[in-house]
């Protein structure tokens, strides 16, 4: 039928000699729709030539029909991140295994913006909406109309506890210190990200009870908070490694871009990454086995966990109980981190002048 227009409804039932509201039961309806309005052979043979047709359902119209947009909305800080874009490919590709559509809008983590940008996906009338950019307080989900919509978290957690999928952050955390302790490093610093997300905080945390807990607790002065960028990391790692004359021998960054900004000050202060200085980053981005020097990270299964939020979302929807789930994280060990530190490191050094 090409050059002919799209494929209707109706030009399926007439070649098939039927009536056009059998037709679009069996390829509008829900599969017990399908089964009630045709026997099984007519069903197959309505699916077999709408496939060699190439016939299309109009959103629009199977909408009305079922009160349901078969949209869902998805809020990140950045698509520009990369992160974040892994996140929303899971998202989309699950999304698109169930036949709905996803679109994505970026609130660049600004709080009076995530309620704009909320409100902007419910006025598109959506299913339900995947949450990237959560802060720990949950503020932004305070909207009404949020009330009733299904939602679920991604990458973030809330202190209200929203249902979510995360990474477990803080065995993320524990995992860096074990191993950074494990090569004999006691001063250590902490790139600790933005306080307002879970990402950072948990991670940070997670690092910090597990020197504690080993009896090296960590002075408040060696955690730093930054954004999440190779510019924050870097202003923060200069400070970490300037401001006292007995300066870390390792950093824990709590993402690969602000390790990347860590690692461009080492270099500027004429320190050697996995010799001088052990570098550790999170979520193992493909850029950080690709560096100069290759960065150790906590490896996070990213792109799963957009695919379990619309799976979660999905059942919400259907009106089905759901809990968060916790993704496992694993440490991919580089040459950043080096070898053990040797004892007169051990000691002190003073701090590049």
């Amino acid at each position: 039928m090409a050059g002919e227009g799209p494929v209707t409804l109706q030009g399926i039932a007439e070649r098939l000699g039927l009536h056009v509201s059998t037709v679009s039961r069996v390829l509008n309806g829900s599969r017990n729709d399908s089964t009630r309005a045709a026997s099984g052979d007519t069903a197959r043979r309505i699916r077999e030539l709408a496939d060699q047709l190439g016939y299309r359902p109009n959103p629009l119209a199977t909408g009305l029909r079922t009160r349901r947009s078969n949209l869902i909305g998805v809020l990140v800080p950045r698509l520009s991140e990369i992160v974040m874009a892994t996140i929303y490919e899971g998202a989309e590709e699950a999304a698109s295994a169930h036949g709905l559509s996803a679109f994505v809008t970026n609130t660049h983590d600004d709080p009076a913006l995530q309620q704009e940008r909320i409100a902007m996906v419910l006025a598109r009338r959506v299913d339900g909406v995947i949450i990237g950019d959560a802060h720990l307080d949950g503020a932004a989900l305070t909207l009404p109309a949020l009330r009733t919509t299904p939602f679920v978290l991604v990458n973030r957690r809330t202190d209200a506890g929203h249902t979510s999928v995360t990474c477990d952050d803080r065995l993320g955390g524990r995992l860096v210190a074990e191993h950074l302790l494990k090569l004999g490093h006691t001063r250590v610093g902490v790139i600790a990200g933005e306080p307002f997300a879970s990402t950072g905080a948990d991670r940070a945390q997670g690092f910090v009870e597990y020197y504690r807990e080993a009896g090296v607790p960590l002075p408040a002065q060696r955690v730093v908070h930054s954004a999440f960028d190779t510019a924050g990391g870097r202003r923060a790692a200069f400070h970490l490694l300037t401001t006292s004359q007995d300066r870390p021998t390792a950093l824990f960054a709590v993402n690969d871009f602000a390790a990347i900004g860590a690692a461009g000050a080492a270099r500027d202060l004429g320190l050697r990454l996995g010799r001088d200085l052990a570098l550790a980053g999170y979520n193992d981005t493909p850029l950080a086995a690709e560096l100069p020097v290759p960065l150790t990270s906590v490896h996070s299964p990213v792109a799963e966990q957009g695919r379990r939020a619309v799976d979660l979302l999905i059942r919400r929807i259907a009106g089905q109980d759901i809990q968060s789930e916790t993704l496992t994280p694993r440490l991919v060990v580089r040459e950043s981190t080096g070898v053990p530190v040797p004892p007169h490191a051990a000691r002190g050094r003073q701090a590049p002048g």
